[in-house]
């Protein structure tokens, strides 16, 4: 019986709205890889260069200490994101980098694919279209619960919103399967820059195109005829009988790997301190992954850790006054300002809400409890946790529930034992009448 091979082809545009291309693709006779980058100034290109650098390495015959495809494809992801740990922890200028990930590892008989983050993998099997990922996404989350639709999420202003991304850090998931390809078959791998474009519907008919070469080359033409609004990258891979003769004027026809995107160019240094944005309102206003809209960039936000709060200089201010006002009017007017102010931190094992500011004064209280959420603090991210433990000052009540908002869409299942700890001065004390 005869066996499979396929032909291939990587293509990119930086898109209409992008001053660098931040998406890193790959495509050889043995491995296909989408990388999307994140984190704006804090050096997306980097990031998906590097994890394409690491996942290159599959590109060979494999050898027996590798195990199976699969194996040797979690073990790439793995090394991936350690080299991003050694990276940020190299130069802090540019933690909170991070890249989705979409690859695939022929063996000869079948496909090992790891998939994190929101980048996709299709299938166009006997002129039917098949989406084979599933979004690492908050809005893919509302779909799941049944709270969305497909089509709702198509544009709810949170689409970019990731839950699952290469961060350089010990608690990523990423998913692993099997793909059993035949022949006919065509596999597209591609960033978000298509799919927040292009519907399914265009894509099968593009798909549908006469060679794979033809298929890509629309593909991203259609996206920046769309809008263009982010950076456009497909990887293309059709399945025929491995003594079919290959068209000479397909791309792939020389046999030699193509590399597009960031991963062509040596990425620039960066030193200094990044300063993250912090992302808009959950309810009302501009969004967060609206194309177009003039407020921040979405790749900025998508999956980038918070910045230490500027004002924590005011609050030790604020606590320098109150002892020297206590002795006049000025303390008055200082007690009467820090009561309107509101900051989130721990309250026993949950995040809570807390009314005046985080300062110890002796003989005076500056801030109690306004409200215990139902977010443990060992289902956040470390750097999340972290965050909460220093306190995170909010200007008031609705900034306040914002950013408990967002530290919700975060948690995940503990993977340690709950962690003790002395309870915090700030911590309110039941009163007799209270049910505890």
């Amino acid at each position: 019986m005869t066996g499979l091979t396929f032909r291939y082809v990587a293509l990119t545009d930086v898109g209409l709205r992008r001053s660098n291309n931040q998406d890193s693709g790959y495509a050889s006779p043995r491995l296909l890889v989408i990388a999307d980058g994140m984190g704006g100034a804090a050096a997306g290109d980097l990031a998906s260069s590097a994890t394409l650098s690491e996942l290159r390495e599959l590109d060979r015959p494999l050898e027996e200490d590798d195990g199976d495809a699969l194996d040797a494809m979690r073990a790439a992801v793995h090394r991936a994101n350690a080299r991003l740990a050694q990276l940020i922890a190299d130069d802090p200028a540019v933690e909170g980098m991070g890249t989705t990930l979409e690859a695939m590892l022929w063996d000869g008989e079948k496909l090992a694919v790891a998939h994190i983050g929101d980048s996709r993998a299709y299938r166009l099997r006997n002129g039917h279209l098949s989406q084979l990922s599933v979004d690492h996404t908050f809005v893919q989350s509302l779909v799941d619960e049944g709270r969305i639709t497909p089509e709702e999420a198509r544009v709810h202003p949170h689409r970019s919103l990731l839950l699952k991304a290469i961060l350089g850090r010990d608690d990523f998931e990423p998913d692993f399967t099997w793909l059993q390809p035949a022949p006919g078959d065509r596999y597209l791998l591609c960033s978000d820059g298509l799919t927040d474009m292009v519907d399914d519907e265009t894509i099968e008919r593009l798909l549908k195109l006469e060679t794979i070469d033809e298929a890509a080359t629309e593909l991203v033409r259609e996206a920046l005829e769309s809008g263009g609004f982010d950076n456009v990258t497909v990887v293309l891979a059709e399945f025929v009988p491995e003594d079919e003769p290959i068209d000479e004027s397909l791309s792939c026809a020389d046999g030699r790997p193509q590399i597009v995107g960031a991963a062509t160019d040596a990425p620039r240094p960066r030193t200094g301190t990044v300063h993250a944005v912090t992302p808009p309102p959950l309810e009302g206003g501009s969004s967060v992954g609206e194309p177009g809209a003039d407020e921040l960039d979405p790749e900025e936000l998508r999956y980038a850790p918070q910045p230490v709060p500027s004002r924590r200089w005011l609050r030790w201010l604020l606590g320098s006054l109150i002892v020297l006002g206590l002795l006049g009017g000025a303390a008055a007017y200082a007690y009467d300002w820090s009561q309107r102010q509101y900051y989130i931190a721990p309250s026993g094992d949950m995040v809570a809400i807390y009314r005046g500011v985080d300062l110890d004064v002796p003989g005076l209280r500056l801030s109690q409890v306004d409200r215990v959420t139902q977010v443990e603090i060992d289902t956040l991210p470390p750097y999340q946790r972290d965050r909460v433990e220093a306190g995170i000052p909010a200007a008031d009540r609705d900034e306040a529930q914002r950013i408990v908002t967002n530290l919700s869409i975060q948690v995940s299942d503990p993977v340690l034992p709950p962690r003790t700890r002395a309870p915090r001065p700030t911590d309110p004390t039941p009163s007799a009448s209270e049910t505890p």
